[in-house]
């Protein structure tokens, strides 16, 4: 089976956004201008008491960060997507969520009522909004991962921004592996020092795309991954 594009959109500089991804479909997100950041979330669409576990995905692995090759695992030890394509190199997992009090005290705070457009949205607060569309609430928040942004953590556990890690025109792709509701938000990384509320837009691709073979680079990149894998077809037997 082909690749074949379902649709495509751009998601906005501070909009949020979700979709349930069936099996066999994959999004693939363009940093437009560069710069940009996008907090993700994951929810088996089926049963979303099954969510992305960030310290279960790193430690499976042994990394830092999400790039290509590499997978998100649900707290049941399944896999809900896969990075099958990745220009940027590193997308950050620890960073966490803008929330209203931060884009108070270092944007200030503009409400739609005033500015329109130009209001100020926090991330966190967003996402909880969109988590109601599917009888979600804030205690099903999760860490976020933060795609296109990079945060390096050194000997002493201190972690650090590096801006500048997307430059206009990088992409990665997420392939699902289960029936996976995502939800986006571009917006601000919360460690990022910007004097301007200013996020980036990224543009969304959504299309179909073959079942990983038994050589997936995902697959095989780490013993622990062919045992996810198995146990998320197994779930679908």
């Amino acid at each position: 089976m082909n690749e074949s594009i379902l649709w495509e959109e751009e998601l906005r500089g501070g909009q949020t956004w979700s979709h349930v991804l069936e099996r066999g479909m994959s999004i693939r997100l363009t940093d437009i201008e560069g710069g940009a950041n996008v907090s993700c979330l994951f929810y088996n669409a089926e049963e979303p008491s099954e969510r992305y576990n960030m310290p279960d995905t790193l430690k499976a692995q042994h990394i830092a960060r999400l790039t290509k090759g590499f997978v998100l695992y649900s707290d049941m030890g399944r896999i809900l997507c896969s990075v099958t394509d990745d220009t940027v190199g590193w997308h950050d997992p620890f960073g966490g969520t803008l929330n209203a009090a931060h884009v108070a005290s270092q944007y200030g705070e503009k409400p739609y009522q005033l500015f329109r457009n130009d209001w100020t949205q926090p991330t966190r607060e967003s996402l909880i909004l969109e988590l109601a569309k599917y009888s979600l609430a804030a205690r099903d928040l999760t860490p976020t991962l933060n795609l296109f942004s990079k945060v390096q953590v050194d000997d002493t556990g201190k972690m650090s921004y590096i801006p500048g890690n997307s430059k206009a025109g990088d992409a990665v792709e997420l392939r699902a592996e289960m029936k996976v509701l995502i939800l986006l938000s571009a917006n601000h990384h919360p460690m990022e020092n910007a004097a301007v509320y200013a996020p980036k837009p990224v543009k969304l691709a959504v299309k179909r795309v073959p079942p990983p073979p038994a050589d997936d680079p995902c697959r095989i990149s780490r013993p622990e991954n062919g045992r996810g894998f198995t146990l998320t077809e197994r779930y679908y037997a």
